[in-house]
C-alpha cells in the first residue's frame, strides 16, 4: 500500500464518507427488509443473525466502494474543461504546455541567481539541455512586444517587467509560459505576495487562452522554493488557489481543455486530496 493511499485512508475525510455510506446501506436494507418482513412474515423468521451479518457486510463493502480514494479529477461542463491532480515531475509531462514560474526580470544566471534546486534550473537543464543563451535568446524574443516598467542595480538582468508578464517559449507541439509573479531585489533575493501571485494567474490564462490552441496545460505547486510564499500559502492552499483562479478565468473564456496540476512526490504525499477533490465537485456550476 502506497503512503499516499495509507494518508488519505487514515484521514477524517475518508471516514466520514466510509460512515455516512455504510449508514445508508444499512438504512436501506432495513427498509427492504421490513418490507419483506411484511409479505413473508414466516419466511424472515429465524434469520435474525444471518441477516445482521448479511447486512453489516454489505453495508462495509458498499461503504468502502464508494469511499475509496480515486484519481482526483473533475470534469466540467460550464466551462468544458477537466481539472487533474497528478503526482510526478512536471518537465516530464512531454505531451503538455508548460508553466514556469520567474520573476520579473526573468533571470536566468545559476548557481548565483537561480538555486540549482529549483524548478527553473531544472527546467533549463532538461529543456535546453543546460544552454543559458539559447533560453535567454528565446525569452528576449518572446519579450521583445513587452515594455519594461523600470530597471533596478544588481548583478544578473536589470531590466524589470511588470507582475504578470507572461513570456511564451514555443517549441513545434506545444509552449512553455513563462509567467513572472515574483520580484527581485537589489541582492537578487526574489519575494512574491498573495496579491502577485493572483495577478500572475490571472495574466497567465488570458496568454494560454490565445496562444495554447487548447490542449493539456501542466501547472507546478506555485508560492514555495525562491517565491517564498509557502509560510502563508502552503501546497494545499496553492492548489486550492491555482484551481479557483482557473475556474474563474475559463468562466470568462475558454482557456484550454484540461489544466493538470502537477505536484512533487514528498508534497503529493503530505496532501489531503479527498479534500481537494470536495472541493473541486464544489465549484460545479449549479
Amino acid at each position: 500500500m502506497s503512503r499516499a493511499l495509507l494518508n488519505d485512508l487514515k484521514g477524517q475525510r475518508f471516514w466520514q464518507h466510509f460512515a455516512v455510506h455504510a449508514l445508508s446501506a444499512v438504512g436501506l436494507i432495513a427498509v427492504l427488509a421490513g418490507l419483506y418482513d411484511v409479505f413473508f412474515p414466516d419466511v424472515a423468521e429465524g434469520v435474525g443473525t444471518w441477516m445482521t451479518i448479511i447486512t453489516v457486510g454489505i453495508a462495509l463493502i458498499y461503504a468502502a466502494v464508494r469511499s475509496w480514494p480515486r484519481p482526483i479529477e473533475q470534469q466540467y461542463e460550464a466551462p468544458n474543461v477537466k481539472i487533474s491532480l497528478v503526482r510526478g515531475d512536471i518537465l516530464e509531462q512531454y505531451a503538455d504546455h508548460l508553466v514556469i514560474g520567474m520573476q520579473t526580470t526573468f533571470d536566468t544566471e545559476m548557481p548565483r541567481i537561480i538555486a540549482r534546486t529549483s524548478l527553473q534550473a531544472q527546467f533549463v537543464d532538461k529543456i535546453y539541455g543546460g544552454d543559458v543563451k539559447r533560453l535567454d535568446g528565446e525569452l528576449d524574443q518572446a519579450l521583445s512586444d513587452k515594455v519594461p516598467v523600470g530597471t533596478i542595480t544588481k548583478p544578473g538582468k536589470t531590466k524589470v517587467y511588470e507582475v504578470g508578464t507572461v513570456a511564451v517559449l514555443e517549441q513545434a507541439t506545444r509552449s512553455f509560459f513563462c509567467v513572472a509573479y515574483s520580484e527581485m531585489d537589489a541582492k537578487n533575493v526574489a519575494r512574491s505576495s498573495i496579491e502577485n501571485l493572483w495577478r500572475g494567474l490571472d495574466q497567465l490564462w488570458r496568454e494560454v487562452a490565445d496562444r495554447a490552441n487548447g490542449g493539456t496545460v501542466a501547472v507546478p505547486v506555485l508560492g514555495g522554493g525562491l517565491a517564498r510564499l509557502s509560510q502563508i500559502l502552503p501546497a494545499q492552499d496553492s492548489v486550492r488557489f491555482i484551481i479557483l483562479s482557473f475556474v474563474f478565468a475559463s468562466r470568462r473564456e475558454r482557456v484550454c481543455d484540461e489544466l493538470k496540476i502537477v505536484v512533487q512526490s514528498e508534497q503529493y504525499d503530505r496532501l489531503d486530496r479527498l479534500e481537494i477533490q470536495a472541493f473541486l465537485i464544489s465549484l460545479r456550476a449549479s
